[in-house]
């Protein structure tokens, strides 16, 4: 009768550890998720402030309409783009066409002097920092989630209830000029 005891707690044990651990991976998976949207959030507000800053610098600057239809693409690629490494890619091709559009905006100084030009400067960068701060509470999110998906024994909770690593919001491989934030202040 003892040994039915104890086998019995055993089996308590196990299946209370397994629920454990389930709810732990849900629990991971609901924070990522998080803070993807996070990422969202502020990538949104960046791509509202675009067209405000393109429209201003075209003011000032009719010309240089190639710069304007690459930012213009860009946004548009980085709106439609899916997945973190997407994401990524597309943010990396976004930062640079606007480098473009501020290298741009350098050559007429009456447009650096424009108020609203200088106030959507100081959102971008605002939003770039608050970018920035969001991917480091994803990827720190998604190195807890992926260590918890390889290590044993979650690795066998893991894919028994088929919780998958995910990817990490980083900067493309290659992209030196992207690494760099985006200058907004002259």
């Amino acid at each position: 009768m003892t040994i039915i005891y104890i086998l019995l707690a055993i089996v308590v044990v196990l299946v209370l550890w397994v629920i454990g651990a389930f709810n732990g991976f849900v629990s991971k998976v609901n924070r990522t998720k998080e803070a993807w949207a996070d990422i969202d959030v502020q990538l949104k507000r960046r791509y509202d402030l675009i067209p405000n800053l393109v429209e201003t610098v075209k003011g000032y600057a009719a010309h240089e309409s190639s710069a304007f239809e690459n930012v213009t693409k860009a946004r548009a690629a980085a709106m439609g783009a899916t997945g973190a490494a997407d994401k990524a890619e597309a943010e990396n091709a976004l930062t640079g066409t606007l480098k473009t559009l501020f290298a741009v905006s350098e050559a007429y100084p009456d447009l650096k002097a424009n108020q609203n030009f200088l106030q959507l400067q100081k959102e971008l960068g605002d939003t770039e920092d608050k970018i920035q701060a969001a991917r480091r509470f994803y990827n720190g999110n998604v190195q807890e989630l992926n260590t918890a998906v390889q290590s044993f024994p979650g690795n066998v909770i893991a894919s028994t209830f088929g919780f998958k690593q995910m990817d990490l919001f980083q900067l493309g491989a290659g992209e030196e000029a992207a690494r760099e934030p985006v200058k907004v202040a002259f």
